[in-house]
């Protein structure tokens, strides 16, 4: 019997238009659910110009750069952490990011305000503890 061949250009790749629009689909609708505000959004983006941002609200099929597509897809880890560690209450998956936690690296703020020092390193951090605690 032959093997079933894999082409991995099936899909968008992580560079094309597509792949941009459903990554600001996704930050945008993950931002709601946080209560961002927009100086927040533009934070967590990569410190993005108001120009930019505006032109990503749109949500067009955009390519991203890859720093802002690496620190979607670190929110997307932390979302699914989220979900997955409150799978009985997708609410408090949400609240949590905003919570004030004792534990390192957070040392009393929220994951949050940890995020917004504005560097994918920080993203990363929460994603990685998340990982951690999950399991």
């Amino acid at each position: 019997m032959p093997a079933l061949a894999i082409n991995r250009n099936d899909g968008p790749g992580v560079d094309t238009p597509e792949a941009g629009r459903v990554a600001l689909k996704f930050f945008f609708n993950l931002m709601a659910h946080w209560g961002c505000s927009v100086e927040e959004q533009r934070t967590l983006l990569g410190s993005v110009s108001n120009t930019t941002f505006y032109k990503y609200r749109r949500t067009p099929d955009i390519r991203l750069p890859h720093d802002t597509l690496e620190r979607i897809s670190y929110l997307m880890g932390i979302h699914k952490a989220l979900s997955i560690i409150f799978s009985n209450n997708l609410g408090r998956a949400y609240e949590w990011v905003g919570k004030p936690n004792t534990a390192a690296p957070f040392n009393g703020q929220s994951a949050l305000r940890y995020m917004l020092a504005g560097r994918v390193v920080d993203i990363a951090d929460v994603r990685r503890y998340l990982d951690g605690v999950r399991g």
